[in-house]
């Protein structure tokens, strides 16, 4: 130590501990804070996607690897339609359609029986 300066006492000493903390909690408070405000911008985000995402197809027709050539006619539910890549969405009326002009029905979700073509 030089000339007049004294030495902390440990009031001092714990009144600058605190003071140090404080500031600490200050800034990790505010970072944490920034995360909450992010996740709630992308809860946000994830509903509005949600709610403008269309409504799925209920009738799917699935195209051969041409894509000319129609393979088979599904419910827009159907796990078989979702593996196979090739299936746009189609109307009630297409997937009837196409079944009548003797498109393949799908074994697994049978769309035949679901539009009343089969009893």
């Amino acid at each position: 130590m030089s000339g007049g300066e004294q030495p902390l006492s440990r009031l001092d000493a714990l009144r600058f501990a605190r003071r140090v903390v404080a500031q600490q909690a200050a800034r990790q408070l505010a970072l944490i804070d920034r995360w909450i405000a992010d996740e709630e911008q992308r809860q946000a985000e994830r509903r509005q996607g949600q709610e403008r995402r269309p409504e799925p197809a209920q009738w799917l027709i699935q195209y051969g690897l041409n894509r000319s050539n129609i393979d088979g006619v599904h419910t827009g539910d159907c796990w078989a339609a979702a593996k196979s890549g090739r299936c746009r969405p189609a109307t009630r009326q297409q997937a009837h359609d196409a079944l009548l002009q003797h498109v393949p029905a799908c074994v697994h979700c049978r769309p035949d029986t679901a539009l009343g073509l089969l009893e």
